[in-house]
C-alpha cells in the first residue's frame, strides 16, 4: 500500500464559477474535470505547492488562502490525503501554456459531468470515493519509514496526521504526551496521528483523541495546515531519516468531560494525557504543533462551543 500527500486550489472568479482542468484527448471524448493540484514533493510545504501546481495545470498565477478542507480518497493500494485550498488569480493564462485543457465551469456543469473526488470536495458534493462516506472500516496501516534508502540517498519517510485542539466547558485544553524515544519525547502535544488506510482526517483525529485521551469528541472547523521536515530525524527506528510531516489541525470539543487517560496499546507514542486550564500552558514543554496552533485559535471562543 502507498501514501501519499497532494494539495489542491479551489479558484473561483467573480460569478462563482470554478477553474477546472481535464486531460487531452485526441479524437476521443472530453475526460472527467479535475481540481488544479496534485502530489506534493517531498519536503514541500503544501501552500506552496499548491500555488506551483495551479500554475503548471492550468497556466494561471495565484495567491493561495486558507486550507479549507482535507479530504481523502483510497483506492488501487493508493491512500492520497489532500488539502483543499482557497486561491484567486493574480495573472495569466499564460499564451504559451501547452498543458491540460483549463475552463472556468459553472458549479451545476460541473457537478453534473463526470469529476474527480476532489471537485466533488470543493464543490460540497456526496461521492462515495471520499474515504470516510462509505460504510467500511479503515485498514489498521499507515506509512512508515524505509527499511532501505537508495544507493547515495538518505532514508525518507512522509506522514500526513490529523490533530485535535480540544476543549471542554470549563476552558480546559486536552493534551497527550509524547514518550521518550519518539520525536519531541516529553513535550505535550496535540492529540492526533498518522491517518489509516481508507480513513478520512476527520475520522482519525476523532479516533486518536479517544485513543490518546478516552475522551469522546465532537471535531469542528479545520483550523490550520502546517508541516514540518526534519533532515536528520531520529526515532525509535534508531537511524537518522529525511522525515516529512504535514498536520491537518482540526478544532474539538468534549461536552461531557472526564479523567484523561490513554487507552491505546502500551508502548505507543503517548505516555499520559491530562487537561490544562489554558493560564498553564505557558509553564508546559510545548510541542511545535501545540505553539502553532495556539496563534490561530482562541481558545475562549473554542471552549464557549463545548
Amino acid at each position: 500500500m502507498q501514501f501519499r500527500i497532494a494539495a489542491y486550489g479551489e479558484v473561483r472568479d467573480e460569478n462563482g464559477r470554478v477553474l477546472l482542468t481535464r486531460r487531452k484527448r485526441t479524437g476521443r471524448e472530453a475526460g472527467p474535470w479535475h481540481l488544479p493540484g496534485g502530489v506534493i514533493d517531498h519536503g514541500e510545504p503544501p501552500k506552496r505547492a499548491a500555488e506551483r501546481l495551479v500554475g503548471e495545470h492550468t497556466g494561471y498565477q495565484v495567491a493561495v488562502g486558507a486550507a479549507r478542507e482535507a479530504v481523502a480518497v483510497a483506492r488501487r493500494g493508493v491512500h492520497t490525503n489532500a488539502i483543499i485550498y482557497t486561491a484567486r488569480v493574480t495573472g495569466g493564462p499564460d499564451p504559451g501554456f501547452a498543458g491540460d485543457d483549463a475552463e472556468w465551469v459553472d458549479p451545476a456543469r460541473a457537478a453534473a459531468e463526470p469529476h474527480s473526488p476532489f471537485v466533488s470536495a470543493a464543490l460540497h458534493l456526496a461521492d462515495d470515493r471520499l474515504a470516510g462516506r462509505v460504510d467500511k472500516e479503515p485498514q489498521e496501516t499507515r506509512p512508515v519509514p524505509p527499511s532501505k534508502a537508495k544507493k547515495g540517498r538518505r532514508r525518507r519517510g512522509q506522514r500526513f496526521g490529523a490533530y485535535g485542539v480540544v476543549a471542554d466547558v470549563g476552558g480546559r485544553i486536552l493534551l497527550a504526551r509524547i514518550a521518550e524515544g519518539y520525536p519531541g519525547g516529553g513535550t505535550w502535544h496535540l492529540p492526533g496521528g498518522g491517518v489509516d488506510f481508507g480513513e478520512s482526517p476527520r475520522a482519525a483525529v476523532s479516533r486518536e483523541i479517544y485513543e490518546e485521551t478516552g475522551q469522546e469528541a465532537l471535531v469542528g472547523e479545520l483550523l490550520n495546515v502546517t508541516s514540518f521536515r526534519h533532515r536528520r530525524a531520529i526515532g525509535p527506528e534508531g537511524y537518522p531519516l529525511d522525515w516529512h510531516g504535514v498536520r491537518a489541525i482540526y478544532s474539538a470539543t468534549v461536552p461531557d468531560p472526564s479523567a484523561a487517560q490513554v487507552v491505546e496499546a502500551a508502548g505507543g507514542s503517548t505516555s499520559e494525557s491530562r487537561w490544562w486550564n489554558a493560564d498553564a500552558l505557558d509553564d508546559l514543554p510545548l510541542s511545535a504543533a501545540v505553539e502553532d496552533a495556539l496563534q490561530v485559535v482562541d481558545l475562549k471562543n473554542l471552549a464557549a462551543q463545548a
